[in-house]
């Protein structure tokens, strides 16, 4: 279910692979709506952590809930799913080759905050980032110049069918393709 007013936007869904790159193309689409283009990035790459970690962690299912709020000039991506233990970042280790586990971390730096809370109605967790948000500006409107010439008909080739023998001795005449002069 997709639902959003003039700047909230709640989408539902199972956290799956699968759905992870359709929710980042929704949450572009809707901040380019906004008009909120230079928070793409950051905000899609945030999202993806959020949901990854849904897939990973949650129990007992994946189903959760994103939503994206501009209020007072700050962007809100939040991710609510069922499960009630708060996420926790990893400590980093020093020369650590670990592929995975640096999700929160990856969100805490891209955003200006972030964090977890218990869901006050029921059991689960949202995950939240937010990030400033200053709306592309829109470009300074130019005149636009109309040149007064006037529009000019293209030049026409005409063709004209000549008798060789009604020209004047002495002008050259081409002689067509296949037939012999006298």
């Amino acid at each position: 279910m997709i639902s959003h007013s003039r700047r909230h936007c709640v989408v539902e869904l199972q956290a799956l692979p699968s759905r992870i790159g359709q929710i980042r193309r929704i949450v572009s689409a809707q901040l380019r709506h906004w008009q909120l283009d230079p928070l793409i990035d950051r905000a899609a790459l945030g999202v993806t952590e959020l949901l990854s970690n849904v897939h990973r962690h949650a129990q007992p299912d994946k189903t959760c809930t994103v939503e994206i709020e501009l209020r007072l000039g700050r962007l809100t991506v939040s991710v609510i799913d069922s499960d009630p233990r708060l996420p926790v970042i990893r400590a980093p280790q020093a020369e650590s080759l670990e592929t995975c586990g640096r999700g929160l971390a990856l969100v805490a730096a891209l955003s200006e905050a972030w964090g977890a809370r218990q869901q006050p109605d029921g059991p689960g967790k949202a995950v939240w980032f937010s990030l400033t948000a200053a709306p592309t500006p829109a470009p300074p409107p130019h005149p636009v110049r109309i040149g007064a010439e006037p529009v000019r008909e293209p030049t026409r080739t005409v063709v004209v069918a000549v008798d060789p023998g009604s020209v004047p001795t002495g002008l050259p005449v081409a002689s067509p393709v296949g037939v012999r002069p006298g």
